[in-house]
């Protein structure tokens, strides 16, 4: 058995065990029409791209997001990428307690990474902001440690959410220090509730899926509506609730990125680019995972289609 991290180009009958996280049927050209599926399946080391061609009606009706399978195949090169093809699947199963064991996972634990997160909510010395705060990331964090911070391109992984808002807070930390012009407690309170709406968008670690609210609302509008309403509750009112929700609005910078305002104060701006930096960095590692020291990568398309170089000085 090998995981799916050190699969090579050029091995044969590998036999695997994996989780399918994406699969679409097809039908081969030419006369003699066949079905086949296109299927990317992972684990806790990564994912990769597989192709099961003349699937029988069974495997099409099984072989279905979520299944963990086993079987075997072969790791051949396609543009630029490994890709499977594969031999044979012999075993199929839903149980939930086997799909966690083929997630990928945060690279530091979920417990330190909360208590990590509370300490910059103490940092935070306007008590309007840290009342709000501290109430947002205690109704929502067990979500917080097990959900991803997206469901592809970047920390689509359980406790992504965790971790991309830790980092953001490390980065911010430090910017703080070089432009002591910035309002501390604006900055950590943004970055801190500026995704909660994932924990409503997303479906969860599993196969993360985008929910009926994600797809008519999106994370920025349901995390500011997630701020009034505890606001409301919370009786609090004043120029910090406003502030604090235009970070949330303003974040992806742009109204063509799917901010409805841009940012209009320089800690909204501040949050905007500690935020696109940490998603693209991601994105720059993720493309990266199984390329050689002295390689490219495939295109990217969350990275303007580029393809991403390796420099053997990595090594």
């Amino acid at each position: 058995m090998i995981k799916i991290g050190e699969m090579k180009c050029g091995q044969d009958n590998v036999e695997f065990t994996a989780m399918i996280s994406h699969v679409t049927t097809g039908k081969t050209n030419g006369a003699n029409k066949t079905n086949y599926l296109s299927i990317v399946f992972q684990d806790d080391t990564g994912t990769i791209d597989a192709k099961l061609w003349n699937a029988s009606d069974e495997q099409i009706r099984t072989l279905c997001v979520g299944a963990v399978v086993r079987g075997k195949g072969d790791i051949i090169k396609y543009s630029d990428d490994r890709q499977m093809k594969i031999v044979s699947i012999d075993n199929v199963s839903y149980q939930e307690s086997q799909q966690v064991q083929f997630l990928v996972k945060a690279p530091m634990n979920e417990e330190e990474m909360i208590k990590s997160i509370q300490k910059y909510i103490k940092k935070i010395s306007n008590m309007k902001l840290y009342t709000l705060v501290q109430y947002l990331f205690e109704n929502n964090i067990e979500k917080m440690k097990m959900y991803p911070a997206a469901s592809k391109n970047h920390h689509e992984y359980v406790s992504g959410l965790a971790y991309h808002v830790l980092s953001m807070l490390r980065v911010a930390e430090g910017l703080i220090n070089v432009y002591p012009q910035l309002n501390a407690d604006l900055i950590y309170s943004g970055i801190i509730v500026h995704d909660l709406g994932k924990t409503v968008e997303l479906s969860g670690p599993v196969v993360p899926t985008y929910t009926l609210e994600g797809k008519m609302l999106g994370h920025i509008s349901i995390a500011q509506a997630m701020l009034y309403k505890a606001s409301q509750e919370l009786h609090i009112e004043g120029e910090e609730v406003t502030l604090l929700q235009h970070i949330i609005l303003s974040h992806h910078g742009k109204n063509e990125f799917g901010s409805p305002v841009v940012p209009l104060i320089r800690e909204a701006e501040v949050v905007h680019f500690i935020d696109n930096l940490d998603a693209r960095l991601n994105m720059f590692d993720k493309a990266l995972e199984n390329v050689e020291a002295g390689e490219f990568s495939k295109r990217v398309f969350a990275l303007e289609n580029r393809t991403i170089y390796k420099p053997k000085m990595y090594e």
